[in-house]
Formats: structure tokens, C-alpha cells, sequence
């Protein structure tokens, strides 16, 4: 079962919520972290990207970094940028895209959860990207970005939030990309002990989003523990900022690939190799987005093409019945040589959000070509998840995403 607990969060005054709020670290690098800083002194992004603080040319994983990072939250504190609640208390964060809302509870998840298997993944971790997230959580002692977990739909959960939520908002404000963010507090006990017994009857947890963001806070409050020779198992090092969302309110965008080496192949002797497994169709030059799974988009030399998998490669198997799993399979590893889409340079991926124009351009500029896909389903990831596998890498992605800097979680 799963423990979740509320906590005292770490959060903007109201008046400067909207300034504050800032994409996940890892949607920039660090011209593009640096430019959101200059346009908005008080971005989150100075905490979660430090090196934006420091000189031109330093490393996003220098040892200042980090302890600019500090600095900086401290300073923000003293200020009264940020304020802290008084007592353990839950938060309601609703977001909306495009006339859809999703709403999750925010509250702290037991890093004994992820290790012993509550909390699902479905993706592989990279070792670099863990040790920036575990030193900068280290240095900070708090987890300053939620990780996205979802769960299936729990029965009165959904109407007690909504209760909640009949009261004023803590903040209510639309970000530069359109998307309302709201936020409730849920401080009457009765409703805290509920959410508690609710959660507490859910047998399993599963990692959205926020891999890399889990594994390292659940590394720092491992380390700490084991040097704590004092441990209780209550103490706030013990769990991690989390914003939990039932899963039929979560939507995926495609996650589309990029070819930009073809390895000897003509565009014309490409599509002459992949005959056997794929039913070809030209498109015209409009863009194709697939509308069914099993079937792509294919850009190159200016046209689009829709490819079909024939019977022959679909599978019942929650990994290998993956349309991102029938590419990497049958298409990237055997005929293009692409066997490890992490490393390899010959392979880029684009999120759906950013349109079939981004793939166009992509392609176009390296003499290579563009996958459109079909988005993953919740339902997918959650088979995958319970079947204790993981997913190939970049097979899904969140709209809308999470702002960092709304809460924080210190310990």
C-alpha cells in the first residue's frame, strides 16, 4: 500500500506566484535557462539552473552551481519571496490546457515506496543526469521540482478534492504558454486523514514523469539515513515532493523521431527495405499525423507517407507491442544500425508539442527524415509499469507540463 504524507511546503507569496513558476530544469539548456532568467529575475530557474547566476562558460555541474543554488533559496526565504505554512497540510494543483483540466494532490511519497516497488518507473535512469539532481537536492537539503506520479482512478478521491476546492485558490494565474495553474490548501485534519487512508488503500504508485528526480531524492534521503544514527523513519529525508494525478486525467503527446543520418540509404532505398514489414502509402506534402496505433508518419525529400506494421510485427507484449518498440525493433536497430537511441547521434527525438513543422525542419536540414507517431497510451504505461519492464527511451510526453518552484520540500 502507499504512504503518502502532507507537509509543511516551502512556497511564492501569492503575489508573486506567476514570476516565480517555471518549467522542469531539464526543458533548457543553458543559454535558453540563461535568457528566461534575464526576462524574469525571480524564475525558479536561478535555483533549479544556478549556473544562470554565475559567469558565461560555467559548467551546469560545477560545485558553485550548487551552492549558488542555496544561497540563492535561502536568500529568497529571507527575503520573504517565499514563506512556509505552519503545519502539515496537502495541496491541490490544477492545470489547464486547451479547456482540459487535470487535477493532483500535492504531498510527500516514501522513498521505501520506490525502493521496494510500490512506486513503479517505466523508464531507465542516466547516471550523469542522477548525480546533477542528487547534488543540487544535497546542497539544498530540499526537493525544489515535484516528480509527476500517477495512479489508477481512486473511488471518492476525485469528489473530495473537489470539496476542497470550493475554496478561494492560493494562486490562480496563466503562464506564458497559456496553461491556468491552481492551487488550493487542504488544512482541515478530517480531509488530511482521509487522503492519508485513501492513498494508504492504493497498492501502487507509478513515475509519470520526474525519473531522474525520483532516483535522486531517494538516493540523498538514503544517504542521509544511513548517516543518521538517530533515524526514526519520520524524518522529512525520507520522502519526496510528488504530485499524484489519476491516470484518466493525463494526456500523452507523441514523441517523434528524427533520422539525421541514413546510413548509406537512398530515401527511395529506404522505403524499398522496410516493404516487407510496413505497408507504404504516399500522403502529399501536408503533414500526416498517424490515427491509429500501428501506424506512422513518414517525412522525406519533401513528402509524407503513411506506414502501416503488418500483422506480422504487432504483438500482444506490453513492451514489444510498442509502437516506439516496433521502429527501434524492426526499423532503427536492423536496418539503420541504432541500437542504443540514448547514445546514438544519427537519432533525435521532438516532442509532440512542437509540431510536424519542428520535424520538417529537423529532417530537412540534415538530409534525413521524420517519424510521426501515434502518443503511448496510460494504459500502455501502466501495463508496462505493473509488468515490472520499462519502455525504449523518449516514449512519452506530458502536456501540460509541471512548474517548478510552487512548492518545495525541505529537510
Amino acid at each position: 500500500m502507499s504512504i503518502i504524507r502532507p507537509f509543511c511546503a516551502i512556497r511564492p507569496q501569492p503575489e508573486l506566484a506567476s514570476r516565480i513558476a517555471a518549467l522542469p530544469y531539464d526543458v533548457y539548456n543553458t543559454e535558453e535557462a540563461r535568457k528566461a532568467v534575464e526576462a524574469e529575475p525571480l524564475s525558479f530557474l536561478k535555483i533549479d539552473r544556478a549556473e544562470t547566476l554565475l559567469p558565461e562558460g560555467t559548467s551546469f555541474c560545477a560545485p558553485e552551481v550548487y551552492e549558488t543554488a542555496r544561497q540563492t533559496l535561502d536568500a529568497m526565504i529571507r527575503d520573504g519571496s517565499f514563506i512556509q505554512d505552519p503545519s502539515d497540510c496537502y495541496y491541490i494543483y490544477a492545470l489547464t490546457m486547451n479547456g482540459r483540466t487535470q487535477t493532483g494532490l500535492v504531498g510527500c511519497a516514501s522513498i521505501d515506496d520506490y525502493v521496494n516497488g510500490v512506486i513503479l518507473k517505466h523508464e531507465n535512469t542516466l547516471a550523469a543526469k542522477e548525480e546533477d539532481r542528487i547534488r543540487h537536492v544535497d546542497a539544498c537539503s530540499a526537493q525544489t521540482g515535484p516528480i509527476f506520479l500517477t495512479h489508477r482512478p481512486v473511488p471518492g478521491l476525485r469528489d473530495l478534492l473537489r470539496e476542497i476546492q470550493r475554496k478561494d485558490a492560493l494562486y490562480d494565474f496563466v503562464s506564458e504558454d497559456g496553461i491556468r495553474h491552481q492551487v488550493w490548501k487542504a488544512d482541515r485534519q478530517e480531509d488530511i486523514d482521509n487522503i492519508s487512508q485513501i492513498f494508504a488503500e492504493t497498492p501502487h504508485l507509478y513515475i509519470a514523469d520526474g525519473h531522474h528526480r525520483a532516483a535522486s531524492a531517494v538516493k540523498v534521503g538514503l544517504a542521509r539515513r544511513a548517516a543518521d544514527p538517530g533515524f526514526s523513519g519520520t524524518e522529512e529525508y525520507n520522502y519526496f515532493l510528488s504530485v499524484l494525478f489519476p491516470s484518466d486525467e493525463l494526456k500523452i503527446l507523441d514523441y517523434n523521431r528524427v533520422i539525421t543520418d541514413m546510413k548509406g540509404y537512398t530515401f527511395n532505398g529506404f522505403l524499398d527495405k522496410i516493404r516487407d514489414g510496413f505497408e507504404i502509402a504516399e500522403m502529399g506534402t501536408a503533414p500526416y499525423r498517424p490515427e491509429r496505433k500501428g501506424e506512422f508518419g513518414l517525412y522525406g525529400q519533401g513528402r509524407w507517407y503513411k506506414l502501416q506494421a503488418k500483422p506480422c510485427l504487432l504483438s500482444d507484449d506490453p513492451v514489444s507491442g510498442l509502437d516506439v518498440s516496433l521502429l527501434q525493433d524492426h526499423i532503427f536497430a536492423p536496418i539503420l544500425g541504432i541500437h542504443d537511441p540514448k547514445t546514438d547521434p544519427s537519432i533525435r527525438f521532438i516532442g509532440g508539442i512542437r509540431g510536424t513543422g519542428a520535424l520538417v525542419q529537423a529532417a530537412d536540414a540534415s538530409g534525413g527524415m521524420a517519424f510521426a507517431m501515434y502518443p503511448t497510451s496510460m494504459e500502455e504505461l501502466l501495463r508496462v509499469a505493473d509488468a515490472g519492464r520499462l519502455m525504449p527511451p523518449k516514449s512519452t510526453w506530458f502536456e501540460p507540463k509541471l512548474r517548478s518552484g510552487l512548492f518545495i520540500h525541505r529537510f
